[in-house]
Order: structure tokens, then sequence, then C-alpha cells
């Protein structure tokens, strides 16, 4: 069954995860195979909500890029090294394709072989020697066991074509020749006398009862074939191992998580038709034929708690969004074709889950119904943010029915454990809760910190005012606005960057301004600063 990714933004809040966790939860209920990730590191807050429900926290979400294992490529789409120069051409030919990668007997790619390489090595090439097995060399010639002294067969090929007296005077024969020879019983006893390492007795010819004796005794491989010489000839040097051949490495190896968009860019380079691929220990695991690509399997993702290209997964754009559960404005993104779209004026994207459950008739259990909770209690800020809407706070008396907890405690140890700034480093707190968002041509970025440590952090602007300056400069973002809320006294402090000064001025309508500046009654991102701020860029 097809997986589908449900994740919400790129700096996971307690909203975010625990929305992505009830939603796939749900989509399971109803039959799909859904699994809930996160694209960061989950913060102190979110983590005491996990563990308090004791909820597994979601696995990691590099980015929803289309990868090689996404490609329909040949799966088991290989052979071993023992396999003869005959049994590849011939697998090529059922295949239908010009390459197979050859690998050993754990799996492990050795190389890939085509169609030229056989036809430069094996039909261009003056080689009489086999390095086979007795196996192959009876499927080859088409031959029957006659006497088998070892499975290994390696030697010189030699075809007695002369008379017995000039063959024994031009040839000596040893432990490392085979043998072609008819019903020609001088020569048959030449070359038993010899131990030769393999005699091929063709027409069919048979062995007396004394050469049965004397094959055995020195341990001579003895084959028969209806074929003639001629025949037997052009063929027999067809049942040499692959690996006899097999001189080089791939040209291009790709392993099953390499991106495709990279693929595509190096196959123009490699102007080449056949890609082995192999998982992280080079165990093959297939063939892509660069010729027989189609579309590729997309990922399929449901967003949650965001609808923004710039704060969702990386390679996004290369994703199936199949549907998006939300609560804030709509951004600039788009889709091949028609989703189911949940957007409503809500303060929590948990509040919009709770109606998707029961819409569903699916029962909300009391681990569900506290994340729920939860999620509501953080993005509302105990019901004390702007965002809050009579609907946040009928829902979230239905879900305490279940989840029985005291919520006022609940939030407060919540906020604590969220706001401890204990073992963090600057960089940490500008990225607890960090957006950008962009206004034509002009980009801003918001990080929001809510903490009853505010003292700690103004103490040290001056650091934090490095640390943004360099965050701009890397992300190339116009506009940087740091925003400290004091949940307690119901405001925010602003740190923000040299050039933004007049943009947040206006924005806000303060007379005086300075680094630190606390503004009242200013704490939600998403209500009141988003807006604020895109109000004066749009002027």
């Amino acid at each position: 069954m097809e997986k589908y990714y449900v994740f919400g933004h790129q700096n996971p809040d307690t909203d975010s995860v625990t929305a992505a966790i009830n939603l796939a939860n749900l989509k399971r209920k109803l039959g799909v195979n859904a699994e809930e990730r996160v694209l960061g590191d989950i913060n102190k807050e979110t983590k005491y909500v996990l563990d308090y429900f004791k909820v597994k926290e979601p696995r990691y979400l590099n980015d929803v890029k289309i990868k090689i294992k996404d490609i329909e490529y040949r799966k088991n789409c290989f052979l071993t090294s023992d396999k003869s120069i005959e049994q590849v051409y011939q697998y090529m030919q059922k295949k239908n394709t010009t390459g197979v990668p050859i690998v050993n007997r754990n799996k492990e790619l050795l190389g890939l072989i085509t169609a030229k390489d056989i036809l430069n090595k094996v039909f261009f090439l003056n080689d009489s020697t086999l390095n086979t097995s007795y196996d192959n060399l009876i499927r080859t010639i088409k031959g029957e066991e006659v006497l088998r002294a070892s499975n290994e067969i390696n030697g010189k090929v030699i075809a007695a074509a002369f008379n017995h007296e000039t063959f024994e005077n031009n040839i000596i024969l040893t432990n490392e020749d085979i043998v072609i020879t008819g019903d020609r019983h001088s020569i048959i006893e030449y070359a038993l006398v010899s131990k030769v390492n393999l005699l091929i007795l063709v027409g069919n010819a048979s062995l007396s009862k004394e050469h049965t004796r004397l094959a055995k005794k020195n341990k001579v491989n003895v084959i028969k074939t209806k074929l003639n010489t001629f025949e037997v000839s052009r063929v027999i040097l067809y049942s040499n191992y692959i690996s006899k051949i097999l001189n080089k490495e791939a040209e291009h190896v790709l392993h099953e998580k390499d991106y495709y968009d990279t693929f595509l860019a190096q196959s123009e380079l490699l102007k080449i038709d056949n890609y082995p691929v192999v998982d992280k220990n080079n165990k093959c695991l297939g063939l892509l034929r660069k010729s027989e690509i189609s579309n590729p399997n997309k990922k399929k993702v449901i967003l949650v708690d965001h609808n923004e290209m710039d704060q969702s997964a990386t390679g996004l754009e290369e994703a199936e969004i199949t549907e998006i559960v939300d609560h804030h404005k709509i951004g600039k993104i788009s889709t091949n074709s028609p989703i189911n779209f949940r957007n409503m004026i809500v303060g929590s994207s948990n509040t919009i889950i709770y109606f998707l459950y029961k819409e569903n008739g699916i029962k909300i259990t009391k681990q569900t119904a506290g994340l729920m909770l939860a999620g509501i209690l953080s993005d509302t800020i105990n019901f004390k943010s702007p965002t809050t809407t009579e609907t946040d706070k009928k829902v979230a008396k239905e879900l305490n029915k279940i989840a029985k907890i005291k919520i006022d405690k609940f939030a407060l140890n919540m906020f604590k454990a969220g706001t401890s700034l204990e073992g963090m480093s600057i960089d940490d707190v500008l990225n607890v809760d960090s957006k950008t968002f962009r206004v034509g041509t002009t980009s801003f970025t918001i990080s929001q910190m809510l903490t009853l440590n505010y003292e700690e952090i103004l103490k040290s602007k001056d650091e934090y005012l490095s640390e943004i300056e360099k965050i701009k400069d890397l992300t190339n973002v116009n506009h940087y606005l740091f925003v400290i809320t004091d949940i307690m006294n119901n405001g925010s402090y602003f740190i923000y960057d040299e050039d933004s000064e007049e943009l947040i001025k206006n924005a806000f309508h303060l007379k005086k301004i300075e680094e630190g500046v606390f503004v009242e009654n200013i704490i939600s991102r998403k209500k009141q600063i988003v807006p604020s701020i895109i109000n004066i860029l749009e002027k």
C-alpha cells in the first residue's frame, strides 16, 4: 500500500507535531497507509507533551525529493559471476536489455557487462583458454556427462584436427589442456595418458572400457556431445565464466537513495543507458535503463499547520500534495490536481483535526484528546492569544472531557518546559520557531521565543544581533525580527537587524524604538506581527 507522509512545517512546534500525529492516526483508521514525520528537531515544549502522554516522537524526514528507489527500474535484474557468457547473453535477449549487472554470491556488485563488451571480448579477441565450470560446458555444447573429476574447468582448448602421429609429434599435452576429438582412439589415449584437464568427445563418440578406467585413474574430466568439432569449437568459448571478461567496474553506479534530478544531470554528461542500482551495503538491487524511465513515483504528502513552500519539506515541488489542513493564511502553493484543503479561522490546526475525527465517525481516545488539547493550548497560549476563537475554547472543553487534565496547571508546566534556555545556544534560541515570509521580492524572517526568562536574552542582545546578521547574510533575507514573547505580561520584546528599524517602527506604530523594545499586547506572529509587516511592505 502506498505511503502518505504527514508533516508540519520546518521548525516543529507543539501544534504542528501533535497535528501531524493525530491526522496520520485518523488516516490510518480510515485505511490509509499514513506516517507522521517531522522536518526538524522537536522543541522542549513538544518533548514535554509527548512524554506526558507517552507518545513516541515522529521520525525525521529529510526531504520529499524523488529518489532512485521511487523509479520503476528493473528490480532483481542481475546475474552472478559464475554464469557463462552464453547465459548472460541469453538473459539480455530475454530481458531485452543491453547490459546486466554482475554480482558475487552475496549479491554485492562486481561490475556491469554489456552486449558491446561481449562482442569486443569474445568475437574479436584470439583467446582459446577456458575458465568455467563443468556444468557451464555441458549447457553450452549441449553435452552429456561421462566422467566428472572436478567442477572447475581451466585450460587451453585444442581441437585434434591432425592424424594422431602428427598430433603427438607436434603437440605436447598437459593437465592444463582441453582436447576436442572424435572417435580417434589413439588421440583419446594420448590425452588420457597426458592427464589433460578435459576431454570432449564430439559426434557422440564414447570411451572404451579400458579408456574409461584410464580416465578415472588419471582424474580426467570427460564430456560427450552430438555436435561436431566445428560446432563445438565455435561455441565452446561462450561457456567461459562471465567474470573472465568482466575486467572493469561499472562506469556509474546508482544508490537507491540518490536523487533523481542529480542522476538526470549526470546522465546527460555520461551518455550511457545502463546503471546498476545498489543499496548502502553495495548489494545490487537491479538495473536502471535511462531509455526506459517513464514518470517516477512521486512521494504523496499531507501538509498540516502550513501551506507555504518555504516552510515545508525540501523537494516539495517534486512531491504530490494530496491534502492540506491549516489555520494560517493561504500562501503561494499550487498542485497539479484538486486536493482536500481544510482551512479554518481558528487558533490551532488541532481544532480542525478534531472536526475531521467527528465528521468521519472516528472515536477520539484519551491519548489523542490529550495531544489535540496540548496543541490548542500551545498555539493559543492557553487562550490568551488574539488568534483564539470561541471554537477553540469549545473544542478544548470537549477534549478535556476525554483527556481529564487540569488545563491551567498543564499549560503552565508545558510553557515552563518549553521556555527554559538551559543548554541552548543563541542559534538554538533563534531557530526554536522561525519562519520566513515573502512579499513580492522582499523577504523577512520572524523568530519567536516564548519564555519566562526574557531578561537573560535581553542581557545578551548584542550577541543575538551579531548572530541575526550572520543568518541574514546566509539566507539572503531582507529583514529579520526576533520576538521574545512574555506570556505573563502579555507582550513581546523585539530584537531586529539594523535595516529593519523603520519597518518595525511603522508596522507597530511605535513613537520610539530601540533594540529590545517591549510592545504591549503583541504575542501572535500569525495574527498580529506578520499582517502588520506585510501591510507596510505592500504600501
